[in-house]
Protein backbone atom coordinates (compact mmCIF):
# COMPACT_ATOMS: atom_id res chain seq x y z
CA UNK A 1 0.00 0.00 0.00
CA UNK A 2 2.75 2.31 0.65
CA UNK A 3 4.35 2.16 -2.87
CA UNK A 4 1.25 3.53 -4.47
CA UNK A 5 0.60 6.60 -2.00
CA UNK A 6 2.55 8.73 -4.14
CA UNK A 7 0.07 8.21 -7.02
CA UNK A 8 -2.59 7.86 -4.97
CA UNK A 9 -1.55 11.52 -4.14
CA UNK A 10 -1.79 12.93 -7.65
CA UNK A 11 -5.51 11.14 -7.72
CA UNK A 12 -7.13 12.97 -4.41
CA UNK A 13 -5.08 16.51 -5.54
CA UNK A 14 -6.67 16.00 -9.15
CA UNK A 15 -10.54 15.06 -7.77
CA UNK A 16 -10.21 18.02 -5.06
CA UNK A 17 -8.99 20.38 -8.39
CA UNK A 18 -11.98 19.53 -10.30
CA UNK A 19 -13.99 20.54 -7.64
CA UNK A 20 -12.87 24.32 -8.54
CA UNK A 21 -11.27 24.19 -5.04
CA UNK A 22 -7.86 26.98 -5.24
CA UNK A 23 -5.34 24.84 -6.71
CA UNK A 24 -2.47 25.88 -3.93
CA UNK A 25 -4.66 25.62 -1.18
CA UNK A 26 -5.91 21.62 -2.62
CA UNK A 27 -1.91 20.75 -3.36
CA UNK A 28 -0.96 22.30 0.26
CA UNK A 29 -3.64 20.55 1.65
CA UNK A 30 -3.48 17.17 0.62
CA UNK A 31 -0.03 16.72 0.91
CA UNK A 32 -0.74 17.66 4.83
CA UNK A 33 -3.31 14.90 4.63
CA UNK A 34 -1.38 12.18 3.37
CA UNK A 35 2.17 13.17 6.11
CA UNK A 36 -0.39 12.78 8.80
CA UNK A 37 -1.83 9.57 7.39
CA UNK A 38 1.66 8.55 6.75
CA UNK A 39 2.82 9.51 9.97
CA UNK A 40 0.29 7.27 12.16
CA UNK A 41 0.45 4.59 10.09
CA UNK A 42 4.56 4.96 9.63
CA UNK A 43 4.73 5.17 6.01
CA UNK A 44 5.95 8.64 6.33
CA UNK A 45 9.11 10.26 8.00
CA UNK A 46 8.06 13.77 9.28
CA UNK A 47 11.34 14.78 8.77
CA UNK A 48 10.81 15.51 5.57
CA UNK A 49 8.23 18.44 6.41
CA UNK A 50 11.39 19.96 8.32
CA UNK A 51 12.77 20.86 4.49
CA UNK A 52 9.74 23.36 4.30
CA UNK A 53 11.23 26.53 5.97
CA UNK A 54 14.58 26.42 3.93
CA UNK A 55 12.32 25.95 0.75
CA UNK A 56 10.00 29.14 1.26
CA UNK A 57 13.14 31.34 2.38
CA UNK A 58 14.54 29.99 -1.15
CA UNK A 59 11.26 30.74 -2.82
CA UNK A 60 10.97 34.32 -0.98
CA UNK A 61 14.80 35.24 -2.00
CA UNK A 62 15.08 33.74 -5.42
CA UNK A 63 15.79 36.92 -7.66
CA UNK A 64 14.85 34.80 -10.77
CA UNK A 65 11.34 34.75 -9.42
CA UNK A 66 11.26 38.43 -8.80
CA UNK A 67 11.11 39.15 -12.87
CA UNK A 68 7.10 37.87 -12.49
CA UNK A 69 5.33 40.61 -10.70
CA UNK A 70 7.79 43.12 -13.09
CA UNK A 71 6.21 41.34 -16.54
CA UNK A 72 2.83 41.36 -15.37
CA UNK A 73 3.58 44.96 -14.92
CA UNK A 74 4.22 45.27 -17.65
CA UNK A 75 1.66 43.37 -19.59
CA UNK A 76 -0.99 45.13 -17.68
CA UNK A 77 0.03 48.31 -18.34
CA UNK A 78 -0.12 47.80 -22.16
CA UNK A 79 -3.50 46.43 -21.72
CA UNK A 80 -4.99 48.97 -19.86
CA UNK A 81 -4.13 52.34 -21.04
CA UNK A 82 -5.29 51.21 -24.62
CA UNK A 83 -1.58 50.61 -26.01
CA UNK A 84 -2.51 47.54 -27.06
CA UNK A 85 -5.88 48.16 -29.14
CA UNK A 86 -3.98 51.28 -30.91
CA UNK A 87 -1.31 48.65 -32.00
CA UNK A 88 -4.33 46.63 -33.37
CA UNK A 89 -5.47 49.90 -35.12
CA UNK A 90 -2.64 50.61 -36.48
CA UNK A 91 -1.48 47.03 -37.92
CA UNK A 92 -5.01 46.63 -39.99
CA UNK A 93 -4.50 50.03 -41.05
CA UNK A 94 -1.02 48.28 -42.47
CA UNK A 95 -2.81 45.07 -44.33
CA UNK A 96 -6.09 46.39 -44.17
CA UNK A 97 -6.00 46.70 -47.69
CA UNK A 98 -5.68 42.44 -48.41
CA UNK A 99 -7.75 39.76 -47.87
CA UNK A 100 -6.97 37.86 -45.12
CA UNK A 101 -5.12 41.48 -43.55
CA UNK A 102 -7.02 41.43 -40.59
CA UNK A 103 -6.07 38.27 -39.34
CA UNK A 104 -2.94 38.49 -39.99
CA UNK A 105 -2.83 41.62 -38.01
CA UNK A 106 -4.99 39.43 -35.44
CA UNK A 107 -1.53 37.18 -35.61
CA UNK A 108 0.82 39.63 -35.27
CA UNK A 109 -0.52 41.98 -32.42
CA UNK A 110 -0.88 38.55 -30.96
CA UNK A 111 2.42 37.89 -30.94
CA UNK A 112 3.43 41.60 -29.84
CA UNK A 113 0.61 40.87 -27.28
CA UNK A 114 2.37 37.66 -26.33
CA UNK A 115 5.57 39.32 -26.06
CA UNK A 116 4.34 41.72 -23.28
CA UNK A 117 2.04 40.20 -21.43
CA UNK A 118 3.27 36.35 -21.52
CA UNK A 119 -0.19 35.09 -19.81
CA UNK A 120 -2.84 33.45 -22.02
CA UNK A 121 -6.06 34.43 -20.47
CA UNK A 122 -5.20 37.86 -20.72
CA UNK A 123 -4.13 37.92 -24.12
CA UNK A 124 -7.10 35.88 -25.40
CA UNK A 125 -8.80 38.18 -23.27
CA UNK A 126 -7.80 41.32 -24.57
CA UNK A 127 -7.95 40.24 -28.53
CA UNK A 128 -11.16 39.05 -27.88
CA UNK A 129 -12.48 41.83 -26.80
CA UNK A 130 -10.48 44.45 -29.32
CA UNK A 131 -10.95 42.35 -32.70
CA UNK A 132 -13.41 40.12 -32.85
CA UNK A 133 -16.41 42.33 -33.00
CA UNK A 134 -14.37 44.16 -35.98
CA UNK A 135 -13.50 41.10 -37.98
CA UNK A 136 -17.60 40.15 -37.18
CA UNK A 137 -18.28 43.36 -38.59
CA UNK A 138 -16.20 42.64 -41.93
CA UNK A 139 -18.28 39.15 -42.56
CA UNK A 140 -15.26 37.04 -41.57
CA UNK A 141 -16.22 33.16 -40.74
CA UNK A 142 -17.44 33.37 -37.23
CA UNK A 143 -14.87 29.71 -37.06
CA UNK A 144 -11.92 31.31 -38.51
CA UNK A 145 -11.87 34.52 -36.40
CA UNK A 146 -12.39 32.75 -33.03
CA UNK A 147 -9.66 30.03 -34.30
CA UNK A 148 -6.95 32.84 -35.02
CA UNK A 149 -8.00 34.97 -31.73
CA UNK A 150 -7.19 32.09 -29.51
CA UNK A 151 -4.18 30.78 -31.39
CA UNK A 152 -2.52 33.76 -31.30
CA UNK A 153 -3.68 34.25 -27.28
CA UNK A 154 -1.68 31.17 -26.59
CA UNK A 155 1.85 32.27 -27.87
CA UNK A 156 2.00 33.79 -24.69
CA UNK A 157 3.40 30.29 -23.82
CA UNK A 158 5.91 30.17 -26.38
CA UNK A 159 7.16 34.05 -27.58
CA UNK A 160 10.05 35.58 -24.78
CA UNK A 161 9.65 37.44 -22.79
CA UNK A 162 7.02 35.02 -21.48
CA UNK A 163 6.54 34.31 -17.54
CA UNK A 164 6.04 30.47 -18.66
CA UNK A 165 9.37 30.52 -19.48
CA UNK A 166 10.63 32.69 -16.55
CA UNK A 167 8.62 30.19 -14.66
CA UNK A 168 10.16 27.42 -16.71
CA UNK A 169 13.22 27.85 -16.69
CA UNK A 170 13.94 28.53 -12.85
CA UNK A 171 12.30 24.71 -12.29
CA UNK A 172 14.09 23.42 -15.13
CA UNK A 173 17.77 24.88 -13.50
CA UNK A 174 16.60 23.51 -10.35
CA UNK A 175 15.79 20.05 -12.13
CA UNK A 176 18.74 19.71 -14.36
CA UNK A 177 21.24 20.64 -11.34
CA UNK A 178 19.70 17.62 -9.14
CA UNK A 179 19.85 15.41 -12.18
CA UNK A 180 23.45 16.55 -12.25
CA UNK A 181 24.14 15.27 -8.69
CA UNK A 182 21.79 12.15 -8.94
CA UNK A 183 24.52 11.27 -11.76
CA UNK A 184 27.53 11.96 -9.41
CA UNK A 185 28.68 15.67 -11.54
CA UNK A 186 29.25 17.48 -8.66
CA UNK A 187 30.15 20.39 -10.47
CA UNK A 188 27.10 21.29 -12.47
CA UNK A 189 26.41 22.79 -15.39
CA UNK A 190 23.26 25.53 -15.18
CA UNK A 191 20.42 26.29 -17.55
CA UNK A 192 18.88 29.72 -17.43
CA UNK A 193 16.06 31.69 -18.11
CA UNK A 194 18.19 33.34 -20.61
CA UNK A 195 18.76 29.89 -22.46
CA UNK A 196 15.10 29.11 -22.61
CA UNK A 197 14.12 32.93 -23.87
CA UNK A 198 16.79 32.15 -26.66
CA UNK A 199 15.58 28.81 -27.38
CA UNK A 200 12.35 29.88 -28.10
CA UNK A 201 12.79 32.60 -30.45
CA UNK A 202 13.20 30.34 -33.35
CA UNK A 203 10.30 27.97 -33.04
CA UNK A 204 8.10 31.10 -31.84
CA UNK A 205 8.59 32.59 -34.77
CA UNK A 206 8.08 29.61 -37.09
CA UNK A 207 4.58 29.23 -35.26
CA UNK A 208 3.97 32.74 -36.27
CA UNK A 209 4.81 32.57 -39.85
CA UNK A 210 2.49 29.27 -40.30
CA UNK A 211 -0.46 30.81 -38.72
CA UNK A 212 -0.36 33.53 -41.30
CA UNK A 213 0.78 31.01 -44.19
CA UNK A 214 -2.51 29.41 -42.97
CA UNK A 215 -4.22 32.30 -43.28
CA UNK A 216 -3.01 33.28 -46.50
CA UNK A 217 -3.92 30.25 -48.00
CA UNK A 218 -7.57 30.28 -46.82
CA UNK A 219 -8.61 33.59 -47.91
CA UNK A 220 -7.26 32.29 -51.68
CA UNK A 221 -9.33 29.06 -51.36
CA UNK A 222 -12.23 30.33 -49.38
CA UNK A 223 -12.26 33.98 -50.37
CA UNK A 224 -15.73 34.23 -48.91
CA UNK A 225 -14.38 33.03 -45.51
CA UNK A 226 -12.22 35.97 -45.32
CA UNK A 227 -13.78 39.12 -47.26
CA UNK A 228 -11.54 42.00 -48.57
CA UNK A 229 -12.68 45.29 -46.67
CA UNK A 230 -15.19 47.74 -48.18
CA UNK A 231 -13.62 50.97 -49.25
CA UNK A 232 -15.76 52.86 -46.45
CA UNK A 233 -14.08 50.27 -44.01
CA UNK A 234 -10.54 51.11 -45.01
CA UNK A 235 -8.76 54.22 -42.38
CA UNK A 236 -6.08 56.18 -44.22
CA UNK A 237 -3.70 56.88 -41.38
CA UNK A 238 -0.19 58.76 -41.87
CA UNK A 239 2.82 57.23 -41.80
CA UNK A 240 3.66 59.34 -39.01
CA UNK A 241 0.71 57.79 -37.24
CA UNK A 242 1.44 54.62 -37.86
CA UNK A 243 4.56 54.76 -36.71
CA UNK A 244 3.82 56.63 -33.34
CA UNK A 245 1.75 53.30 -33.04
CA UNK A 246 3.80 50.45 -33.67
CA UNK A 247 7.56 51.81 -32.94
CA UNK A 248 7.41 52.34 -29.27
CA UNK A 249 6.32 48.98 -28.22
CA UNK A 250 7.98 47.18 -30.78
CA UNK A 251 11.46 49.14 -29.22
CA UNK A 252 10.28 48.22 -25.82
CA UNK A 253 9.70 44.73 -26.52
CA UNK A 254 13.16 44.70 -28.45
CA UNK A 255 14.89 46.57 -25.52
CA UNK A 256 13.57 43.85 -22.98
CA UNK A 257 14.66 40.61 -25.09
CA UNK A 258 17.68 42.26 -26.64
CA UNK A 259 19.33 42.86 -23.10
CA UNK A 260 18.54 39.43 -21.95
CA UNK A 261 19.89 37.32 -25.20
CA UNK A 262 22.95 39.93 -25.39
CA UNK A 263 23.72 39.06 -21.75
CA UNK A 264 23.69 42.93 -20.95
CA UNK A 265 20.53 42.11 -18.12
CA UNK A 266 19.29 39.45 -15.93
CA UNK A 267 15.86 38.52 -16.93
CA UNK A 268 14.61 40.50 -13.28
CA UNK A 269 16.41 43.07 -14.16
CA UNK A 270 15.38 43.34 -18.11
CA UNK A 271 11.95 43.21 -16.90
CA UNK A 272 11.90 46.03 -14.19
CA UNK A 273 12.72 47.99 -17.48
CA UNK A 274 10.25 46.41 -19.23
CA UNK A 275 7.55 47.67 -16.61
CA UNK A 276 9.05 51.51 -16.18
CA UNK A 277 9.38 51.30 -20.22
CA UNK A 278 5.51 50.47 -20.63
CA UNK A 279 4.60 53.31 -18.00
CA UNK A 280 6.86 55.72 -19.77
CA UNK A 281 4.52 54.92 -22.63
CA UNK A 282 1.38 55.12 -21.30
CA UNK A 283 2.49 58.62 -19.81
CA UNK A 284 3.42 59.91 -23.20
CA UNK A 285 -0.03 58.41 -24.79
CA UNK A 286 -1.94 60.65 -21.69
CA UNK A 287 -2.74 57.06 -20.93
CA UNK A 288 -2.04 56.63 -17.56
CA UNK A 289 -3.83 58.25 -14.81
CA UNK A 290 -4.31 57.24 -11.04
CA UNK A 291 -7.04 55.27 -11.91
CA UNK A 292 -4.95 52.94 -14.77
CA UNK A 293 -2.86 52.96 -11.84
CA UNK A 294 -4.59 50.96 -9.54
CA UNK A 295 -6.23 49.04 -12.39
CA UNK A 296 -2.60 47.60 -13.19
CA UNK A 297 -1.53 47.74 -9.15
CA UNK A 298 -4.24 45.43 -8.77
CA UNK A 299 -3.88 43.09 -11.18
CA UNK A 300 -0.21 42.80 -10.85
CA UNK A 301 -0.77 42.05 -6.84
CA UNK A 302 -3.59 38.99 -7.76
CA UNK A 303 -1.46 37.48 -10.39
CA UNK A 304 1.75 38.13 -8.38
CA UNK A 305 -0.31 36.49 -5.20
CA UNK A 306 -1.80 33.70 -6.76
CA UNK A 307 1.81 32.68 -8.11
CA UNK A 308 3.50 32.53 -5.24
CA UNK A 309 0.99 30.73 -3.54
CA UNK A 310 0.34 28.19 -5.91
CA UNK A 311 4.65 27.73 -5.72
CA UNK A 312 4.45 27.20 -1.93
CA UNK A 313 1.59 24.50 -2.41
CA UNK A 314 3.50 22.68 -5.03
CA UNK A 315 6.46 22.87 -2.95
CA UNK A 316 4.89 21.28 -0.04
CA UNK A 317 3.16 18.69 -2.63
CA UNK A 318 6.86 18.03 -3.92
CA UNK A 319 8.48 17.44 -0.77
CA UNK A 320 5.47 15.13 0.77
CA UNK A 321 5.62 12.94 -2.79
CA UNK A 322 9.55 12.65 -2.67
CA UNK A 323 8.76 11.69 0.88
CA UNK A 324 6.97 8.67 -0.07
CA UNK A 325 9.11 7.28 -2.60
CA UNK A 326 7.55 8.91 -5.68
CA UNK A 327 10.70 10.06 -7.39
CA UNK A 328 11.70 6.57 -7.21
CA UNK A 329 8.54 5.04 -8.57
CA UNK A 330 8.44 7.70 -11.45
CA UNK A 331 11.52 7.01 -12.29
CA UNK A 332 11.06 3.28 -12.33
CA UNK A 333 7.84 3.57 -14.46
CA UNK A 334 9.46 6.01 -17.14
CA UNK A 335 12.75 3.61 -17.23
CA UNK A 336 10.41 0.64 -17.65
CA UNK A 337 8.42 1.91 -20.72
CA UNK A 338 8.86 0.46 -24.02
CA UNK A 339 11.02 2.84 -26.30
CA UNK A 340 13.67 4.08 -23.75
CA UNK A 341 14.18 7.86 -23.80
CA UNK A 342 11.63 8.23 -26.79
CA UNK A 343 9.35 6.14 -25.19
CA UNK A 344 9.48 7.83 -21.65
CA UNK A 345 9.39 11.35 -23.48
CA UNK A 346 6.36 10.55 -25.21
CA UNK A 347 4.63 9.72 -21.85
CA UNK A 348 5.52 12.76 -20.18
CA UNK A 349 4.49 14.57 -22.98
CA UNK A 350 0.65 12.76 -22.96
CA UNK A 351 0.63 13.03 -19.32
CA UNK A 352 1.38 16.95 -19.73
CA UNK A 353 -1.01 17.23 -22.49
CA UNK A 354 -3.65 15.90 -20.40
CA UNK A 355 -3.10 17.40 -17.48
CA UNK A 356 -3.22 20.83 -19.55
CA UNK A 357 -7.13 20.48 -19.53
CA UNK A 358 -7.10 21.04 -15.60
CA UNK A 359 -4.36 22.66 -14.52
CA UNK A 360 -2.97 26.04 -15.74
CA UNK A 361 0.96 26.20 -16.86
CA UNK A 362 1.62 27.37 -13.13
CA UNK A 363 0.53 23.95 -11.53
CA UNK A 364 2.27 21.87 -14.10
CA UNK A 365 5.34 23.44 -13.60
CA UNK A 366 5.68 23.74 -10.19
CA UNK A 367 4.06 20.09 -9.99
CA UNK A 368 4.76 17.95 -12.62
CA UNK A 369 8.44 19.02 -13.84
CA UNK A 370 10.00 18.76 -10.77
CA UNK A 371 9.00 15.28 -10.34
CA UNK A 372 9.50 14.36 -13.89
CA UNK A 373 12.48 17.06 -15.26
CA UNK A 374 15.31 15.47 -13.02
CA UNK A 375 14.54 11.90 -14.73
CA UNK A 376 14.45 12.75 -18.23
CA UNK A 377 17.31 15.32 -17.75
CA UNK A 378 19.65 12.11 -16.18
CA UNK A 379 18.13 10.65 -19.56
CA UNK A 380 20.00 12.91 -21.19
CA UNK A 381 17.68 14.79 -22.64
CA UNK A 382 18.85 18.45 -23.36
CA UNK A 383 17.24 21.38 -20.81
CA UNK A 384 16.59 24.03 -22.97
CA UNK A 385 14.63 21.35 -26.01
CA UNK A 386 12.85 20.06 -23.09
CA UNK A 387 11.66 23.43 -21.93
CA UNK A 388 10.92 24.04 -25.45
CA UNK A 389 8.94 21.17 -25.56
CA UNK A 390 7.11 21.45 -22.19
CA UNK A 391 5.72 25.12 -23.61
CA UNK A 392 4.52 24.28 -27.45
CA UNK A 393 3.15 21.26 -25.69
CA UNK A 394 0.89 22.77 -22.89
CA UNK A 395 -0.02 25.70 -25.64
CA UNK A 396 -1.34 22.82 -27.74
CA UNK A 397 -3.33 21.43 -24.65
CA UNK A 398 -4.47 24.97 -23.93
CA UNK A 399 -6.12 24.96 -27.51
CA UNK A 400 -7.75 21.80 -27.60
CA UNK A 401 -11.35 21.25 -27.57
CA UNK A 402 -13.55 20.37 -24.99
CA UNK A 403 -11.43 21.74 -21.99
CA UNK A 404 -9.09 24.11 -23.41
CA UNK A 405 -8.24 26.83 -21.35
CA UNK A 406 -8.46 29.56 -24.37
CA UNK A 407 -11.69 27.76 -25.42
CA UNK A 408 -13.29 29.23 -22.00
CA UNK A 409 -11.72 32.75 -22.11
CA UNK A 410 -12.67 33.78 -25.56
CA UNK A 411 -16.06 31.99 -24.77
CA UNK A 412 -16.51 34.36 -21.59
CA UNK A 413 -16.42 37.55 -24.40
CA UNK A 414 -17.47 36.43 -27.23
CA UNK A 415 -21.34 37.39 -28.21
CA UNK A 416 -24.01 34.80 -28.51
CA UNK A 417 -24.36 34.53 -31.86
CA UNK A 418 -21.29 32.42 -32.32
CA UNK A 419 -21.52 28.80 -30.77
CA UNK A 420 -19.27 27.01 -28.87
CA UNK A 421 -19.12 24.51 -32.03
CA UNK A 422 -17.34 27.25 -34.34
CA UNK A 423 -14.84 28.14 -31.68
CA UNK A 424 -14.15 24.37 -31.22
CA UNK A 425 -13.53 24.01 -35.26
CA UNK A 426 -11.78 27.10 -35.93
CA UNK A 427 -8.85 26.32 -33.61
CA UNK A 428 -8.46 22.51 -35.15
CA UNK A 429 -6.34 23.67 -37.68
CA UNK A 430 -4.07 25.89 -35.54
CA UNK A 431 -3.96 22.80 -33.18
CA UNK A 432 -2.86 20.82 -36.38
CA UNK A 433 0.15 23.62 -36.69
CA UNK A 434 1.36 22.69 -32.75
CA UNK A 435 1.43 19.09 -33.50
CA UNK A 436 3.46 19.89 -36.49
CA UNK A 437 5.66 21.49 -34.92
CA UNK A 438 6.45 19.55 -31.93
CA UNK A 439 6.90 16.73 -34.54
CA UNK A 440 9.67 19.11 -36.32
CA UNK A 441 11.45 19.72 -32.97
CA UNK A 442 11.54 16.12 -32.14
CA UNK A 443 13.11 15.51 -35.39
CA UNK A 444 15.18 18.97 -35.34
CA UNK A 445 16.18 19.30 -31.97
CA UNK A 446 18.42 22.47 -33.34
CA UNK A 447 15.59 24.49 -33.42
CA UNK A 448 15.23 25.11 -30.06
CA UNK A 449 19.29 24.43 -28.59
CA UNK A 450 21.01 26.30 -31.92
CA UNK A 451 20.54 29.73 -30.80
CA UNK A 452 21.45 29.39 -26.98
CA UNK A 453 24.22 27.88 -28.22
CA UNK A 454 25.39 30.42 -30.36
CA UNK A 455 24.83 33.69 -28.07
CA UNK A 456 25.89 31.54 -24.94
CA UNK A 457 28.26 28.88 -26.02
Amino acid sequence: MAELMPLLMFLAAGLILMTGYPVAFALAGTALIFALLGSITGGFDSAFLAAMPSRLFGIMTNETLIAVPLFVFMGAMLERSLIAEQLLDAMSALFGKLRGGLGISVVLVGMLMAASTGIVGATVVTMGMMALPTMMKRNYDPAIACGTICASGTLGQIIPPSIVLVLLGDVLSSAFQQAQLDMGIFSPETVSVGDLFAGALIPGLILVLMYILYLIAVAWLKPASMPAPEDHEIKDRSWSTLLSSLVPPLLLIISVLGSILGGLATPTEAASVGAVGATLLALAKNSCNKKVLSEVAQSTLEVTSMVFMILIGASLFSLVFRGYGGDDLIAELLGNLPGGVVGAMIAVMLVMFLLGFILDFIEITFVVVPIVGPILLAMGIDPVWLGIMIAINLQTSFLTPPFGFALFYLRGVAPISITTGQIYRGVIPFIVIQLFMLLLLSYWPQLATWLPSKIYG
